[in-house]
């Protein structure tokens, strides 16, 4: 069996951000992985370059449009090679290759009556590339994904008939429940298509950046639908409708995406792919988002974190291991410096990286840097036991792409490793004449290191690679058969000593934008000024001044998710809409006065500037005002609808 993983092809209005990149090296990791195993593995990235917001974005920067989509996707890919992500294709939508295949697809479609032409009258938002019913319109003008004001647009265009395909998707959902990761996201999807499809607008005639009709329909007037183009170059990159010889990789193992487009993969691609008589996909995995110090990121904010820039000041690898360990895939994470710094000097400083400094030093003391496994079942079976039940288990949790589990239960590896030098303490037995004994222990972490570095290489392929020279061998499907699967000893060997892998870190290496645009926004106060200011020194008790009142934020939001927390009696997991593309997670106690069906789509108060916080586990970004006394607890809320994001105060 093939393993084809693939990222979406980003989109060339902006450059890359760490959403970007965290997609795209969990795809690595998998690619990697697979890789490792020995299997056939191909591995697709690229970037999406039509559709209306490429056109205005291109006009505003006063730029051809092919020139402006060249620059930008250059960008994600020297990006993409400066981390030495392991793609084996980049595929670009204006690719000739990739525009013919959309063609065929297209007439393919069109001859087995699934597209279809007609007039479209609708509400369209250009920032999401969607038409929107205007029953899901905010306030009848708003987009309910992003907050921004629709446009009426009538126009003739060709449809897709996805409204045929309701029942056969739901019956692949029935047959298929490990087909959208994580499982938590599959009832969000089979609710929305149980709430009824419509067909599909696939062609547009207001702008000119798409892929051209096929010459066979004589439509010179309509240019493709960005995401029937954008979806086909996961086909269209094997050779789909031309030289098919990848099409042999084809069904995908998974696609990788992030929340916000997972309707569009796990609802719109299937039914293309069945009006193509094409297998579907194994897995579609959706990721999060990510925000920055508890704060939706933002250009007006200035806090938007930029790969390379954190790349640069704390490593490439680090970042890897920081993004795929902080975070449970699927749910929102939160990029801190902070954090950061204490997953370098905790986890890959003192854990690992301080390990392999310890043998390196005890085996240049006791036996001139020579390391012999040949006493260790010996002297630490139980050592061994407990390693190989962890490591027997542990990659069960990359199916579901649990980067943190996996990373979590593999570190307890290294905790054997280090817990084996404390409780042996080799320097007593050397000083006791049990040199055996000590060298054994040296020999243990040794075989410690190397199974779990050949298990941690996709996630850290250079410093794995770094480990394993230091110990001897290469990191390779060889050494993961003999290592892992025939739980064979590493053979004698002499280690080479090397320098500290991961330098501690002491304070913040980036700049905190946010606070510093703040800090240089103050107005400047003269002394007097200052001291007329100051706060009488005998005041009220309990009286808060305007601003201590207007440090808080306060917004209108729309409860677009809910779903019980397990093994909670109190907590709900809501997704709660604040505009402008804004989805927040707020985990609130509210359970014994509101069920998850009664809150959907009603409107709230949140406390939208909180400090973020975990609940059982889960990240809650804001709060609800509620008021509640002898009759119970109720919320908070607008006396009329308004638009999400809309300011309290």
């Amino acid at each position: 069996m093939s393993n084809y993983y693939t990222t979406p092809i980003y989109y060339v209005n902006g450059e890359a951000h760490i959403g970007h990149a965290y997609t795209t090296f969990i795809t690595d990791m998998l690619a990697r992985y697979s890789r490792l195993k020995g299997e056939e593995t191909y591995f697709l990235t690229g970037t999406d370059e039509h559709g209306q917001k490429i056109e205005e974005s291109a006009l505003k920067a006063g730029k051809p449009t092919q020139q402006f989509a060249d620059e930008i996707s250059a960008l994600f890919k020297n990006l993409w090679d400066e981390f030495e992500i392991s793609y084996d294709q980049f595929i670009r939508t204006t690719d000739e290759a990739h525009k013919k295949g959309v063609q065929y697809a297209f007439k393919k479609m069109f001859d087995k009556g699934d597209i279809y032409k007609g007039e479209y009258e609708g509400n369209y938002c250009v920032s999401c590339e969607t038409f929107f019913p205007e029953s899901q319109l905010i306030d009848g003008e708003f987009c309910p994904d992003c907050g921004r004001t629709t446009t009426t647009v009538k126009e003739e265009s060709y449809f897709f008939k996805l409204s045929a395909y309701e029942q056969k998707l739901l019956d692949f959902y029935e047959a298929t429940p490990d087909f959208i990761l994580p499982k938590s996201r599959r009832n969000e999807v089979i609710n929305f298509v149980k709430g009824g499809l419509h067909d599909l607008s696939v062609t547009r005639t207001s702008f000119s950046w798409g892929v051209p009709m096929p010459k066979e329909l004589n439509d010179d007037k309509h240019v493709m639908y960005v995401w029937l183009d954008a979806l086909l170059n996961y086909v269209t990159a094997l050779g789909y409708g031309q030289d098919e010889a990848k099409m042999h990789l084809w069904p995908a193992q998974m696609h990788v995406v992030g929340k916000d487009i997972l309707r569009f993969h796990a609802i719109y691609w299937p039914a293309f792919l069945m009006s193509l008589d094409l297998p579907l996909p194994r897995h579609i995995a959706a990721h999060g988002w990510w925000t920055r110090d508890g704060e939706k990121m933002s250009k007006s904010k200035g806090n938007v974190v930029f790969p390379k820039e954190v790349s640069d000041a704390y490593g490439a690898e680090n970042l890897r291991y920081f993004m795929m360990r902080e975070v449970p895939f699927g749910q929102d994470g939160d990029f801190s410096q902070r954090a950061f710094i204490d997953r370098i000097n905790s986890d890959l400083s003192n854990d690992l990286g301080n390990l392999l400094n310890r043998i390196i030093g005890m085996s240049g003391k006791y036996s001139d840097f020579l390391v012999d496994s040949v006493d260790v079942e010996k002297y630490h079976a139980a050592e061994l036991e407990e390693m190989y039940e962890i490591l027997d288990n542990v990659e069960k949790f990359l199916d579901e792409v649990q980067t943190h589990r996996f990373l979590e239960e593999l570190w307890k590896v290294f905790t054997i490793g280090n817990r084996a030098i404390e409780a042996h303490a080799p320097w007593t037995k050397v000083k006791e004449g049990k040199t055996d004994e000590a060298l054994a222990t040296v020999a243990l972490v040794a075989n410690v290191l190397a199974k779990a570095s050949v298990l941690l290489h996709p996630f850290m392929p250079k410093t794995t690679n770094t480990i394993a020279d230091t110990l001897g061998f290469t990191i390779d499907t060889e050494s993961y058969n003999s290592l892992l699967k025939e739980k064979k000893l590493l053979a004698t060997f002499t280690i080479k000593p090397v320098g500290p892998l991961f330098p501690r870190v002491d304070e913040p290496l980036i700049p905190e934008a946010p606070k510093a645009m703040m800090e240089a926004e103050k107005p400047k106060e003269s002394k007097k000024e200052s001291k007329k200011a100051e706060a009488p020194k005998e005041e009220a008790a309990g009286l808060i001044t305007f601003d201590e009142f207007f440090n808080t934020t306060l917004k209108v939001g729309t409860i677009v998710e809910a779903e019980e927390v397990p093994k909670s009696k109190k907590l709900l997991k809501l997704q709660v809409d604040l505009g402008e593309g804004e989805l927040r997670q707020i985990v609130a106690g509210i359970k014994d006065y509101y069920s998850a069906e009664e809150l959907l789509n009603t409107q709230v108060c949140v406390v939208a500037n909180l400090k973020p916080a975990k609940l059982m586990g889960i990240l809650s970004a804001g709060m609800l005002l509620a008021a509640k006394d002898d009759e119970g607890l109720c919320l908070v809320r607008p006396e009329k609808p308004r638009k999400a994001g809309a300011s309290i105060g």
